[in-house]
């Protein structure tokens, strides 16, 4: 090009830049005007080029590429910002907006309609409610334990207890057995058998080491006390300090691996007996090992036998219930039998983490079944991916109806189709702005809505004939469903599901490629929320057809015969979990499970956080690209790998971890539960105190403190009495049972039934295991000890003592579990609502420059997608435990008033909807390319700016909210408005598309492709983004509404708070 035809803007530049060789030309600002694009700036701020200049004196000036002319858009924006605008580098413009008037009273109102359903009971403290509530879950109780799986599991547990305690009256078992013979009965308790055979057997050995191990250890410690003549005077400290060494090291040992819990438990039953138990400073009495041991080995071998020969279940029925309940929420899903939106999308996330959950059951213990574990881990992807395409319908997405003249409410209904997911075509047509819009929705409607109907039909019957045939494989068709009348044809299910998919994609593309439908039918929005509700439909039915594939092959692989299956869960994450019953025993099921969860999402998010963020250089800065690391520009999904500078401090790292480690919840856990044990031991270990400690058996005091304490269960009004009543129950009962046959041994056996049934259904089904297993071991431990008593000292002596000092136990546990380093559901509520809205500002960058502003070249892969996918899985799971974390609130004392769950229940719905927004993004994404954002460099660099304000103002919203809901402060007043820089953008991109299609630069190939799919998917992926921005909203006002707003005139008070 010659200097004549250089444009006058490039000319002026061009002397400006020689008069100003030694400053250098700013990067950063710049001047606009309608007439000359760029203008020099005057020499009076040419020493803001020092400050500014980003090159070195020895670069050559870059040439500005030419500028296009000004529109109308550019003038008004001239105009109004005096011709000034900014170049950023990593940095965004934010719009602050006046903010939105918003009604307390609304908002709580919006949020009741979120709460889930524990939480809309009536208050669990109230008196009012009790006695109704305690006769209706009596009723439900007798009506499960009668007609459900309940009662031969109550009965196998309930017939291993009263052998053993049947053995224990029996004087001359007794008398070979000893005066701890009762032992035997609480091992039956603890390790009970209604469990599955691989559980039963994990049990067993777990409790015996863990057995052996209290006695070993205790034993040693009851040698170096009385070793020496010395140690002799001081046995009472030096057994204190064997007991707290042991029962820290038990204690952090319970909370960083759940999976050694029976053992634990057990070591710390084991361990009080044989330092607490006629001790002494003279001689051991090496006896007692045995009295304690024998009887432990017996019970567990009872319980073993039982578990075995009576209704063995070897891990089918546990697998079968989770897999026959999940296709039943599949069906709702589907949208032909919904009842709530809402409430069936909670159903289909509860399941997605419920079948994660069921295949580590299966594979955490031995089983035997006609399945193969690798089966069922695949069978549970493809379930997962079924659910994960089910979220991805619309709650608010409707049906077709065929348009006749006949009103909407005369149709025939002989389609299952109910009347909230059929769309009001003629509220639809009343909306329309002219009549070719309303022919347009009568001819997408009346083609699409025979096929979708026939798909969803199609997927329903492919379903069932799914679980028809699981069931069969299991065993129990007759007992769980479904019924004999559905069809068992997988085969000719996935045939007739793949006519009915091609017939919808065909028909699809014959409206699509119609004459009636013009080139433009995006600007009518009811037109393309019809075809967008088409795509999620269509990949239900590809997820579900993969499904039918693979149940369609285990059927054709059946064998004969159950096949043993060893453990295949790996062993380092083995020791983080444990079985179903087990969950349940230990109580704290919630807690426990929220804290696993959110854990795993750690590890995954600390794999995809970003490091330090460098923006790509300028084409034609060659001298700065060759110095330039273009890998830090994009943030991408890949884990991130330890830089050498890092990989030679991995020691001290590692040594940093544990001693962090150290000073977390476990390492308090394990010192306040040494603490208390030790404490209500010291009367063990003074001489005086012999007669009556060892007479009352006060130790089982401390072993009850050792079974209340909980790592992640803090103290509540309702656990402690509750727990106090039933050791108080137990205790009056055994009591009464020794008084009303003056001993006879047959009129205590009755009393047992009676007490006993309903106080073992408590702690193996019901969803308070702690207190009933206080209520079984006081009556046991009271009840025997009276009978061996034989009346010297009385029966009420013997219950108020053993009551009083269980009592005690119980009381200073729940006590010290509440005042010391006590673990509060609703801080962690709030701490964990605002590690979500950080997690999910990672999903939504992470996601958006990985899918959607990635370089050419670097498109994502198909383990980049595996990898998200995995990650929504987590976080679905992580919504799951949030609400039941916000469940516990219920049962806590508030001493300034009374927990409000409405904004946390209306926070966590809105940034799961939020969440559910990104995914349909990623998922429209990886079909909607704009071809301006990577083809055109001129477009994309007039982009640039606008999507870094949109990005950067819904990422910095998300930090500063995260931030303050974590640390309890106040919200600022005004935040930068996502909305308004969403709407430059989706300005910009519109202006920027006319000017793409106006200058022909589209291939015919390319205006087809454009035309068929585009506009749908472009519609999806940018109402999913406007989704984002709108839960936003949502997310701002209900944070502030618990943390407050900064202002004097803050709309968010009440004063009930």
């Amino acid at each position: 090009m010659t200097s004549d035809s250089i444009p006058p803007a490039e000319d002026h530049l061009q002397v400006h830049d020689d008069v100003h060789a030694g400053t250098g030309f700013s990067r950063l600002l710049r001047r606009r005007s309608p007439n000359l694009r760029l203008h020099a700036r005057d020499p009076s701020v040419g020493s803001l080029d020092r400050i500014f200049d980003t090159r070195n004196d020895s670069e050559v000036p870059r040439a500005q590429p030419y500028q296009r002319s000004m529109t109308s858009e550019d003038k008004h924006y001239a105009s109004n910002t005096y011709g000034v605008t900014e170049l950023r580098d990593g940095f965004f413009d934010a719009i602050f907006l006046p903010p939105e008037e918003v009604s307390f009273k609304y908002l709580m109102k919006q949020a009741e309609l979120t709460l889930p359903y524990a939480l809309r009971k009536r208050d669990p403290l109230s008196l009012r409610s009790f006695l109704p509530k305690q006769w209706h879950e009596a009723k439900g109780v007798f009506r499960r334990v009668t007609t459900t799986r309940s009662g031969p599991r109550l009965f196998k547990s309930f017939l291993a207890f009263f052998i053993a305690y049947i053995l224990c009256l029996i004087p001359r078992v007794q008398e070979r057995l000893g005066p701890y013979s009762y032992i035997m009965v609480i091992s039956t308790i603890i390790n009970h058998p209604a469990r599955t055979l691989g559980a039963q057997v994990d049990g067993a050995i777990l409790t015996i080491v863990g057995t052996a191990s209290g006695l070993g250890w205790g034993a040693f410690g009851l040698w170096v006390s009385t070793a020496t003549a010395t140690a002799r005077v001081g046995y009472g400290g030096i057994l204190a300090v064997f007991l707290f060494i042991y029962i820290f090291i038990i204690a952090c040992l319970r909370t960083y691996y759940i999976r050694t819990y029976q053992a634990v438990i057990c070591a710390g039953i084991a361990i009080s007996y044989t330092c607490l138990a006629e001790v002494s400073g003279t001689e051991v009495s090496w006896s007692k090992l045995l009295n304690y041991g024998i009887p432990w080995a017996i019970g567990e071998a009872i319980s073993l036998v039982i578990c075995c020969l009576l209704i063995p279940d070897a891990g089918a029925r546990p697998l079968a219930v989770a897999l026959h309940n999940a296709f039943g929420v599949m069906l709702e899903g589907l949208g032909l039998t919904r009842l709530e939106g809402v409430r069936t999308r909670r159903k289909l996330t509860q399941t997605f983490a419920s079948m994660s959950q069921a295949y580590r059951d299966l594979v955490l213990d031995f089983s035997v079944t006609l399945f193969d574990p690798k089966d069922i881990q695949t069978l549970r992807n493809l379930i997962q991916g079924v659910i994960r395409a089910l979220l991805s319908l619309n709650s608010e997405a409707m049906m077709f109806e065929k348009q006749t003249d006949t009103p909407l409410a005369n149709l025939s209904r002989d389609r299952p189709i109910l009347d909230e997911i059929v769309i009001d075509m003629e509220g639809s047509l009343r909306m329309s702005q002219s009549e070719e819009e309303r022919e347009l929705i009568k001819f997408v409607a009346s083609n699409l809505a025979e096929p979708t109907e026939q798909l969803l039909l199609a997927m329903k019957f492919g379903l069932q004939s799914c679980d028809a045939v699981l069931m069969d494989m299991c065993g129990h068709r007759l007992y769980l469903g479904p019924p004999k009348d559905v069809s068992d044809d997988v085969l000719g299910s996935l045939v007739k599901l793949r006519k009915r998919i091609m017939a919808f994609s065909n028909c699809q593309d014959n409206v699509l490629a119609s004459k009636t439908l013009p080139p433009t039918y995006a600007e009518s929005t009811e037109v393309v929320r019809l075809f967008s509700y088409c795509r999620p439909v269509h990949q239900a039915a590809t997820a579900i057809e993969a499904l039918l594939v693979k149940v369609n092959e285990m059927q054709q692989r059946r064998p004969k015969y159950p096949k043993f299956h060893l453990p295949s869960y790996p062993f380092w994450k083995a020791l983080h979990r444990t079985n179903a019953q087990v969950r349940h025993d230990r109580g704290g099921v919630t807690a426990g499970s929220y804290f696993k969860s959110f854990s795993d999402i750690a590890d995954i998010i600390q794999k995809i956080k970003a490091r330090e963020f460098q923006p790509l250089p300028r084409e034609g800065d060659e001298k700065t690209n060759k110095g330039q690391d273009t890998s830090f520009a994009t943030m991408t999904a890949d884990e991130l790998e330890d830089e050498e500078g890092t990989k030679k401090n991995y020691m001290r790292h590692e040594i940093w971890g544990i001693l962090h480690r150290l000073q977390g919840f476990e390492t308090r856990f394990g010192l306040k539960t040494a603490a208390i044990t030790s404490l209500l031991s010291i009367p063990a270990w003074l001489p005086r105190n012999h007669g009556w400690w060892d007479s009352h058996e006060v130790w089982w005091g401390v072993v009850m403190a050792w079974l209340i304490m909980g790592p992640r269960t803090g103290g509540n009004i309702q656990d402690l009495f509750t727990r106090a009543l039933c050791a108080v129950l137990g205790s009056l009962w055994a009591g009464l049972a020794y008084g009303a046959g003056n001993g006879n041994r047959y009129v205590i056996a009755v009393f047992a039934v009676i007490y006993m049934l309903p106080m073992i259904y408590r702690y193996t089904q019901s969803t308070h295991p702690r207190s009933g297993l206080v209520g079984c071991i006081s009556f046991i431990v009271v009840s025997l000890a009276e009978v061996f008593a034989e009346g010297k000292p009385s029966p009420a002596t013997v219950a108020a003592t053993h009551g009083v000092a269980m009592v005690v136990g119980v009381v200073a546990s729940i006590i010290v579990n509440w005042i010391l380093w006590p673990f509060i559901a609703r801080h962690d509520l709030r701490k964990a609502v605002a590690t979500m809205l950080f997690y999910c500002s990672i999903v939504y960058r992470s996601i958006v420059s990985r899918y959607v502003y990635y370089e050419i070249g670097d498109e994502p892969t198909k383990e980049d997608i595996q990898a998200s996918e995995i990650l929504e899985g987590r976080l679905r799971e992580g919504f799951v435990r949030l609400r039941q974390l916000l469940g516990l609130t219920r049962h806590e004392v508030r001493l300034r008033a009374p927990f409000d769950p409405l904004p946390y229940s209306a926070l966590i719905d809105a940034c799961e909807r939020f969440f559910e927004y990104i995914v349909t993004a990623r998922q429209a994404s990886l079909f909607y390319h704009p071809h301006f954002i990577r083809d055109n460099t001129e477009f994309a660099a007039d982009l640039l700016g606008h999507r870094r304000d949109a990005i950067a103002t819904i990422l910095s919203n998300l930090y500063v909210l995260s931030g303050a809901l974590r640390a309890d402060r106040k919200v600022p007043k005004y935040l930068p408005s996502a909305s308004a820089s969403r709407k430059q953008l989706l300005d910009q991109m519109r202006v920027l598309e006319g000017e793409l299609a106006a200058n022909g630069k589209l291939s015919a190939e390319e205006k087809t492709e454009g035309r068929k799919w585009a506009q749908i998917y472009s519609y999806s992926y940018n109402e999913s983004l406007t989704g984002c921005v709108e839960q936003l909203e949502e997310l701002e006002k209900f944070t502030k509404a618990i943390v407050g707003e900064q202002g004097f005139d803050c709309t968010y008070t009440d004063e009930s708070w």
